[in-house]
C-alpha cells in the first residue's frame, strides 16, 4: 500500500524526501499531492528563511534542535551555499531609539506584533558595527542575540526546489495541481485509499498511510476527508506581506559575504524583520495580520498594496543606499503562516477515534492518518527535523526529536 502525503510544501517534501531514504518505504510508493498550480507559492517559498538552533520554547526545543543539524548536513553533503544559499548569521536586535535592545523570551510575539528576537537573549551592545546596508540612527543600539553556530540563512524556494528535485529523483509521485476530493474505506472500515480531482477527472490511489502537511490548508482538508469528526485541528492562518530588495552594497566579487538577521523595535507600525542571503538580497517582513481570509489556493493570495507600501517605507527609513543606485523591490509577496494558540506545531498521528465513528485505519507502520503543521514563522527552520520525525511515525519508528508535548490537543 502506499503513502500518500498532502502538501507538497516544505514539510511535506522534506517527509517525502527522508521516508523515500529509509529504506523501509518504496520511493514509487510514497505520492505528493497539491492543488496549487505554481508550487511554493505560500510560506514555503516566500519565508524569509531564518534559522535557529535554540530559540525555542522546552516543548519544541529538540525539534529545533534536530531540525537545525539536518539543515547543517544537507548543506555541507549538497553544497547548500551554492544551491540554497546556506550560510551562518548573525543575529542582531536593533533599538531604534535610546531604549535597550529586544531581550527576553516568550511564544506569542509572533500574532502579538512583536518580535522573534525576544525568543533569544540579548548580548552585549556592538555600538556601530553591523551590516552594510542598515542606516544607522543616532540613539539606536544593536545587540548580537545569537550565539556563534547556532542561527543561519536560507533561501526556501531553492530549498524547496532542491527537495523536490531528491525526491522525485527517486521515483517518488508528484500529482499536481490535483486537489483531494474524499478517502475510500473496504467493507471493515478501514482506510484503504483517497481520490484525487485532476484535470478535471477523478483517479483513486490506493493507500493505507495518510499525511496531511498543507500549513495553513490543513485544517481544511482534514474537515474535507473526515466531514464526520467532530476533531478540531487548531491551526488557524495568519497573513504576512514581505518584499525582496537587492542589496544595493552587493558585488558579484564578494565570496565572502556574510549574513544578517535584523530584528528591529516598533517604530514604524510594527517590528520589521530584516534578513540578509547570500546572493545579494534583503528580505524584509514583519507586518502580519489575522484579519486577512485565507484563499482557496496558496497562488490566490494578492499582496494589499497598502501593506507593500508600508514595507516599501520601512525599507527606504533602514536601508542604507549607495549614490546612483535606486533601492530595487525585486518581490512583493503575501503568504499564510499556520498558527496555533500554544505557539507549538502539531506532529503526530491521529488516532482513529478521531477520524469519524466507525472509521480505522491498520495499526502501527501499516497504516493511519498523521499531521504536521502550525509551525508559525519557524516552519522553514523546523522542517527538516519534522519531515524526518513524521516518516518515523508513519514507519511506525520512534522519532529522532522529543514530540510528545506537540500530539493534536
Amino acid at each position: 500500500m502506499s503513502t500518500v502525503i498532502l502538501g507538497s510544501g516544505i514539510v511535506g517534501l522534506s517527509t517525502a524526501y527522508y521516508l523515500s531514504q529509509s529504506g523501509n518505504t518504496k520511493p514509487q510508493d510514497i505520492h505528493l499531492v497539491d492543488n496549487t498550480t505554481k508550487l511554493f507559492q505560500c510560506a514555503s517559498g516566500l519565508a524569509g528563511g531564518y534559522l535557529a538552533a535554540d530559540w525555542f520554547a522546552p516543548s519544541v526545543a529538540s525539534l529545533g534542535a534536530l531540525s537545525f543539524k539536518l539543515h547543517t548536513k544537507l548543506a555541507e553533503k549538497h553544497n547548500g551555499r551554492k544551491t540554497w544559499g546556506y550560510s551562518q548569521s548573525t543575529g542582531i536586535s536593533l533599538s531604534q531609539d535610546s531604549e535597550t535592545a529586544i531581550g527576553g523570551s516568550g511564544e506569542d510575539w509572533l500574532q502579538d506584533g512583536t518580535s522573534r528576537g525576544q525568543a533569544a537573549g540579548a548580548k552585549p551592545n556592538i555600538g556601530a558595527d553591523g551590516p552594510v546596508w542598515l542606516k544607522k540612527s543616532e540613539g539606536g543600539s544593536m545587540e548580537i542575540i545569537s550565539r556563534d553556530g547556532s542561527t543561519a540563512q536560507i533561501d526556501p524556494l531553492r530549498f524547496c526546489q532542491f527537495l523536490l528535485e531528491e525526491c522525485t529523483k527517486r521515483g517518488v509521485q508528484l500529482h499536481q495541481p490535483a486537489r483531494a476530493v474524499s478517502v475510500s474505506r473496504d467493507e471493515s472500515g478501514q482506510l484503504n485509499g483517497i481520490r484525487i480531482s485532476k484535470d478535471g477527472t477523478e483517479t483513486e490511489i490506493p493507500c493505507s498511510r495518510l499525511a496531511i502537511t498543507a500549513g495553513a490548508w490543513s485544517p481544511k482538508i482534514f474537515s474535507t476527508l473526515f466531514p464526520n469528526s467532530k476533531t478540531r485541528i487548531p491551526i488557524a492562518p495568519l497573513a504576512g506581506h514581505s518584499v525582496l530588495i537587492k542589496n544595493p552594497f552587493f558585488k558579484e566579487e564578494d565570496v565572502d559575504e556574510t549574513c544578517h538577521a535584523v530584528f528591529a523595535t516598533d517604530t514604524l507600525g510594527f517590528s520589521p524583520e530584516l534578513f540578509s542571503r547570500i546572493g545579494g538580497e534583503v528580505f524584509l517582513a514583519g507586518l502580519n495580520s489575522t484579519m486577512l481570509p485565507l484563499p482557496d489556493n496558496a497562488t490566490d493570495a494578492v499582496p494589499r498594496p497598502e501593506a507593500i507600501k508600508q514595507l516599501k517605507d520601512c525599507a527606504a527609513a533602514m536601508l542604507g543606499g549607495v549614490e546612483g543606485k535606486e533601492l530595487e523591490i525585486t518581490r512583493e509577496a503575501l503568504c499564510f503562516r499556520p498558527v496555533t494558540s500554544s505557539g507549538r506545531p502539531v506532529v503526530s498521528r491521529i488516532s482513529d477515534d478521531r477520524l469519524g465513528p466507525g472509521f480505522k485505519t491498520k495499526g502501527g507502520a501499516g497504516g493511519g492518518v498523521f499531521l504536521a503543521a502550525g509551525h508559525g514563522a519557524w516552519g522553514i527552520s523546523q522542517a527538516p527535523g519534522t519531515g524526518l520525525c513524521l516518516a518515523e511515525l508513519v514507519e511506525g519508528r520512534e522519532p529522532s526529536a522529543n514530540i510528545k508535548a506537540l500530539a493534536l490537543p
